[in-house]
Parts: C-alpha cells; sequence; structure tokens
C-alpha cells in the first residue's frame, strides 16, 4: 500500500474511535443557528455528517482522477503504438527504397562493366588485326628482300644491274 492510501485510512480509523468515544457528547442536543432560523440537533452528529459527505466528495474525486488518469494512459498508449506502426512502415520502406537504389546502382555498374568489356574486346580485336596487318606486311617485306637476296646469290650479275658492262 501506498503511504498516502495508509495515512488515509489511520485517519479514518482514528476518526471512527474519536466518535466512538465520545458519542454522549456527539449526541447532546444543542441550539445551532441556520442564520435565518434556528434549530435544535445534535452538533457532533451534524459535524460527523459533514466528515462523511467530504469523505465521500473526496473519494468521488479520487475516483475521477484515477479514471481520466488511467483513460489518458490508453489513449497515449494507443497513439504511441500508432506513432510506432508508422515509423515501422516508414523504416520498412526506407530499407525497400534503399534495397532498390542498391539493385538499381548494382545493374548500372554490371551494365558499364558489361558495356567496357564489349569496349576493350573491340581495342583487343582491332589490335590484333592490325598486328595481323603489321606481320603480314613484315612477312611480305622479309619474303621480298629474301627473294631479292636469293636473286643476287643465285644471279649474282643480274643483281649487279646488268653486270657485264662493268666487268670489261
Amino acid at each position: 500500500m501506498r503511504f498516502r492510501t495508509l495515512f488515509l485510512f489511520v485517519l479514518l480509523g482514528l476518526t471512527v474511535l474519536f466518535a466512538l468515544l465520545n458519542w454522549p457528547a456527539f449526541t447532546a442536543p444543542a441550539m445551532l443557528s441556520l442564520v435565518f432560523t434556528t434549530v435544535q440537533a445534535p452538533v457532533g452528529l451534524v459535524m460527523l455528517g459533514v466528515v462523511v459527505v467530504l469523505g465521500a466528495m473526496s473519494l468521488a474525486y479520487l475516483i475521477y482522477v484515477q479514471g481520466t488518469a488511467l483513460m489518458d494512459s490508453r489513449r497515449h498508449a494507443k497513439e504511441l503504438q500508432s506513432q510506432r506502426d508508422l515509423v515501422e512502415k516508414a523504416e520498412v520502406s526506407r530499407f525497400t527504397e534503399l534495397h532498390n537504389f542498391v539493385n538499381a546502382e548494382l545493374r548500372k555498374h554490371e551494365q558499364m562493366q558489361q558495356d567496357m568489356h564489349v569496349r576493350l574486346l573491340g581495342r583487343v580485336e582491332q589490335m590484333e588485326q592490325r598486328t595481323r596487318a603489321a606481320l603480314m606486311e613484315t612477312g611480305n617485306s622479309l619474303s621480298a628482300y629474301i627473294g631479292e637476296l636469293e636473286d643476287r646469290l643465285v644471279h649474282p650479275r643480274m643483281a649487279d644491274g646488268g653486270g657485264e658492262g662493268q666487268a670489261h
């Protein structure tokens, strides 16, 4: 039990004990003035009635405050849960968006790699064609030089430019 509740119960118990111990004084009649008229009634019982009415009103107010606080607490809990749901949906949306972005970037990167690969293969093929052409040209030049050297070795006079006119 909370300290306040325990304190209220102790105070209520002391009030009841006080009323029981002084019951003859509580029930003794006395003249009471009600501003416009006077009445003969026991002052103790009137005061005890006022205490009971005030206690009941305090209890009703306490119940009202507790009920209002409980309702507000439930309303806040529902709002908090709805906010959590919204945040969770937004987070899932952001993760989905990030996933889509990363996938798109990976596709772009793969496409760039494929394009680069195709261009590189094209360049390599061009280099091969140029190299083959250069080899063919070099091979033809070498064949021509070898053929010329063979002609000089086989026909030494013809290679010198007719040879007969110079030899005499």
